[in-house]
């Protein structure tokens, strides 16, 4: 099932509560429950992925902000960005408002991977942020700030955060867990109600890590329930080294 499939029935959101937020190693609790994430400093650098010749059918994918010496980079899925022209990324877009302005794509980078084959362990991306003309004509990380973008970090060494946007909502969702290993190349975690829109959430770590973005294996998972993404390797680190010295 394609993550980013604009035409996917609307999931109803089960068991989305009021929960409060509790300590849980590396991540607020608790684990396995899926909430509508509140509006916070962290959470609003994950935003929604429009197509900006057509804003009128919805935010299709997600992204997030992570560091880079120009400030200006974002990173999703693979399959987000390929064959996208003219997409523009909302940062903490709720309730149809985009209070953080909205950003054109510039540059998108694709692993040799994804682009020569679309092998779903090279499902993930970055894309340049153009900040000219945008609300604040600066780079979207002097804005908002940015997580880290880690390569190299074992399966399940920590918990880690997972948010983002149904195609189906205009509120981000968020849920905690620990991935596990689907495979060598591939992790997993189990958390309801991510399905489409929700490629390229960001899976971020008690240190503002992002260790993982929805995606891989099946382009995200066959369920909503069962989410992917790809263990970030080489690749994926000369992918960002690349990405984050574009101007």
């Amino acid at each position: 099932m394609k993550r980013s499939n604009r035409l996917l029935v609307a999931v109803v959101l089960l068991g989305v509560t009021a929960a409060s937020e509790a300590a849980a190693d590396g991540g607020p609790g608790p684990f396995g429950v899926t909430v509508v994430a509140a509006a916070t400093a962290r959470s609003v650098r994950v935003g929604a992925l429009f197509d900006a010749d057509e804003p009128a059918d919805g935010h299709f994918c997600t992204a997030s902000v992570v560091h880079s010496p120009h400030h200006n980079l974002v990173v999703t899925a693979a399959h987000c960005l390929s064959g996208e022209d003219h997409l523009v990324f909302a940062p903490g877009y709720r309730d149809g408002k985009a209070p953080y302005g909205v950003w054109k794509v510039k540059r998108s980078f694709l692993p040799d991977g994804w682009a020569k084959g679309q092998d779903e362990d090279s499902d993930v991306a970055f894309a340049v942020l153009d900040g000219r003309g945008s609300k604040y004509d600066t780079g979207v990380e002097d804005v908002l700030g940015a997580n880290r973008f880690v390569t190299g970090t074992s399966t399940g060494a920590t918990a880690v955060t997972v948010t983002g946007y149904p195609n189906s909502r205009d509120t981000p969702i968020s849920c905690t867990g620990k991935p596990t290993a689907h495979s060598s190349t591939q992790q997993r975690i189990d958390c309801p109600d991510f399905a489409g829109g929700t490629s390229g959430s960001p899976w971020v770590n008690g240190d503002g890590e992002v260790v993982g973005v929805l995606g891989g294996h099946e382009q995200g998972g066959a369920t909503a329930d069962i989410s992917y993404s790809v263990v970030f390797g080489s690749e994926a680190a000369a992918l960002y080294r690349d990405a984050a010295s574009d101007p």
